[in-house]
């Protein structure tokens, strides 16, 4: 099958699962006709929209590690699995939307932007997360591995919140101060806020589903795939900067944002006295001249190529982590789908 056609089955689940947390919020919570409107609203416009390969990825790892085509109710199931990762995933853009004043999202206004949604959207960021725990109910509450899923989320979501702290607290807006970057910091918080809920959290999914135990399993693959998450955010922190707003669906603002970024802290490492100057300055404003500043030093400093050797780098240390793997513990497949899916991305 290929990725068009797995998106397309993937994608035609969605309404379904919008309508059981529907039934449940109108059956069982008496929610009102306006709130259903505003809560159905809420789903859709902030759920799908992504690239998806979160949530494509539980499906495809599960058929990795069974070693053959899903059945038709195995298929759906990794479906559900792979769809409360992408509602989790909404659930922390929402709200870091807010955090972060961003003003588009996949190609639209973020939520909160909208005039009759504003400070209501941090509610509805709440809402979203809740609808995951539905529809787990609904459909793995009898499966033997529901507590290890529940379990996993819980961890996952805490993790990601520790990260998003650590990132607010370390860039403030308010108060700039490049000291605060660092190498070691800005690790911490991508392991913690990205590459956990990204990469670790829909293998791991899969895992429990395909009934893997192996403690080992799970430390090889939450090693493998934490390399691979950090790599994806600082692609993710190249692209804030050099992206096509109109192909990866927002428009960047972490140097306006104070953001601790791979891009700052190259900068910081290679400035001489003056450059360094000119980024104490100018990042972190928010008038167009600064940033555009900021980006003529990353243009001086030649932080396209320092990306482009470090992506070469990455990818060859990622390649030996996968060669060294024992595959009696997690066939090398696993880590190979998802290296072709983001390096050399554009979005």
């Amino acid at each position: 099958m290929t990725m068009s056609e797995q998106l397309k089955q993937f994608l035609a689940v969605f309404d379904t699962l919008v309508a059981d947390v529907m039934d449940v919020a109108v059956n069982q919570y008496e929610t009102p006709k306006e709130s259903q409107q505003w809560m159905s609203e809420n789903l859709k416009y902030n759920v799908p929209g992504g690239k998806m390969n979160r949530g494509l990825s539980v499906v495809s790892t599960y058929e990795i590690l069974l070693g053959r085509p899903l059945t038709k109710d195995e298929l759906f199931k990794a479906q559900v699995l792979g769809w409360s990762v992408e509602w989790l995933q909404a659930f922390f853009l929402v709200a870091d939307d807010m955090m972060d004043q961003s003003q588009t999202r996949r190609g639209q206004p973020c939520w909160y932007k909208k005039p009759e949604v504003s400070n209501i959207a941090i509610n509805d960021s709440f809402v979203i997360e809740g609808s995951i725990y539905i529809l787990l109910k609904k459909y793995f509450r009898s499966e033997p591995y529901y507590v290890d899923l529940l379990d996993l989320l819980h961890e996952v979501t805490f993790q990601t919140e520790l990260g998003q702290m650590l990132d607010l607290i370390t860039a403030p807006e308010d108060h700039v101060d490049l000291t605060r970057f660092t190498l070691s910091k800005y690790k911490t918080i991508v392991k913690y806020k990205t590459a956990v809920y990204s990469f670790y959290l829909p293998v791991a999914m899969a895992m429990h589903m395909a009934g893997v135990k192996n403690p080992a399993a799970f430390a090889a693959a939450h090693s493998i795939l934490m390399e691979m998450g950090e790599f994806f955010q600082i692609q993710d922190d190249y692209l804030d900067c050099y992206g096509d707003p109109a192909v990866i669906g927002k428009i960047g603002t972490d140097i306006q944002d104070n953001k601790c970024s791979w891009l700052v802290i190259q900068a910081l490492d290679l400035a001489n006295a003056d450059q360094r100057k000119i980024l104490e300055q100018h990042y972190a404003r928010k008038d167009e001249a600064s940033v555009a500043a900021v980006k003529a030093l990353y243009k001086e400093l030649e932080l396209q190529r320092v990306f482009t050797e470090y992506e070469e780098k990455s990818f060859a240390k990622l390649t030996q982590l996968i060669n060294e793997l024992d595959t009696a513990t997690i066939p090398r497949e696993v880590f190979t789908e998802f290296a072709k899916k983001i390096y050399k991305r554009q979005k």
